[in-house]
């Protein structure tokens, strides 16, 4: 799951170097730096290639300070989903 949400913020910041630098606890919005389109872009994606829908009611701002938070959040959707 780590490589493949590496994978989808490399192509939402058009930086194949970026995942590189990118650890679990890399912050989405401060350290990663997504903007408000390319967040909307990353979510998209995300559900795609996860085959979830995520629900914006839920997705609360402490899930976007690490991508191992978001990757919780995630394993929580694929239970409701499966």
């Amino acid at each position: 799951m780590f490589e493949m949400i590496k994978e989808i913020v490399s192509k939402i910041k058009e930086d194949e170097s970026i995942k590189e630098t990118l650890t679990p606890s890399s912050d989405l919005i401060n350290d990663i730096g997504l903007d408000s389109l390319q967040m909307i872009n990353f979510i998209l994606e995300v559900e795609d290639r996860f085959n979830v829908e995520i629900v914006y009611e839920d997705l609360d701002y402490s899930y976007l300070l690490s991508i191992e938070n978001f990757m919780e959040f995630l394993k929580g959707m694929e239970k409701k989903v499966g």
